[in-house]
């Protein structure tokens, strides 16, 4: 989806809101942009179209989107807790912005956390590192089928679906 189709679907109040949360700090804008187009080319290359639904590749491509929404925005702030908290107002307004069922949501913000604590090991990590580190990670994943179970996986990736991603 591009950002033009995106900004579409928003309401006023949701434009307003994001742009409140882009003027805080407009430095981050880029390389948060750049890594989610990043994000997107390797979820593709690893993946193909399964990280779109609701399985392993969808657990995968959360976890890397807030990994490198806080590596990129690093290199600027120069401290961990800056780029994680930033991470996590852009991906949790994403989830606000773009609803799903709420197993799934809850899913989807609970995969961006683990993403986010895996930061904090990764920081001086390269991207293929990250990518290998995240790939074994999520052959560990967790699948759950109610909103309670993600909370016995705090440190897991967890999914939905079982989905075929050999390409």
């Amino acid at each position: 989806m591009s950002i033009r189709s995106l900004l579409k679907r928003l309401s006023f109040r949701q434009i307003l809101r994001l742009t409140g949360i882009m003027f805080q700090n407009p430095l981050l804008i880029y390389p948060t942009l750049k890594a989610t187009r990043r994000t997107m080319i390797i979820c593709d290359l690893h993946y193909g179209k399964a990280h779109h639904k609701n399985g392993k590749a969808n657990a995968f491509r959360h976890a890397l989107w807030n990994i490198l929404i806080c590596h990129t925005t690093f290199r600027i702030t120069k401290n961990k807790e800056k780029s994680v908290n930033w991470a996590q107002k852009i991906t949790d307004l994403h989830e606000k912005l773009a609803p799903n069922k709420p197993i799934e949501t809850a899913m989807d913000l609970h995969n961006n956390e683990v993403g986010r604590k895996y930061f904090l090991d990764l920081t001086t990590y390269f991207e293929e590192e990250i990518i290998t580190f995240l790939k074994e990670n999520t052959q560990k994943a967790k699948k759950v089928t109610d909103i309670k179970e993600i909370l016995n996986h705090k440190d897991k990736l967890v999914y939905l679906l079982e989905i075929d991603t050999r390409s």
